[in-house]
This record gives C-alpha cells, sequence and structure tokens, in this order.
C-alpha cells in the first residue's frame, strides 16, 4: 500500500470517529462497555485526539 493511500485512509477513519463522538456529545447518546457506563467527557477527549490525527495525517498528505 503507498503512502498516500495510508494517509488518507487513517485521514477518513480518524475523521468519522471524531464526527461520531460529536454525534454523541450533541445527541447525548449513552455508551456502555462490559456494563460499566462511559462518561460524556471522554468523547470530548476523544473528539480532541481524533481531530488531531485526522489533521496530522492531512498535513503529511500536502
Amino acid at each position: 500500500m503507498k503512502q498516500k493511500t495510508f494517509l488518507e485512509i487513517i485521514r477518513a477513519i480518524f475523521t468519522v470517529i471524531a464526527a461520531l463522538h460529536v454525534l454523541r456529545i450533541v445527541l447525548n447518546w449513552q455508551a456502555a462497555v462490559g456494563g460499566m457506563e462511559i462518561p460524556i467527557w471522554i468523547s470530548y477527549f476523544a473528539i480532541l485526539l481524533a481531530g488531531y490525527l485526522a489533521y496530522s495525517a492531512h498535513k503529511l498528505l500536502k
């Protein structure tokens, strides 16, 4: 796989992840893993992390 293709895929994946976390916050979706409730503040952190990774992949494409 070429580096450009890899970075495009990574950018798309992390953009979708960030968008889903935004939707979780806006729509107040609840999430549970193993019966344990995941707090909403985790999504704020996940948006920052996924957004940064998508942005980094985008910058590396240029």
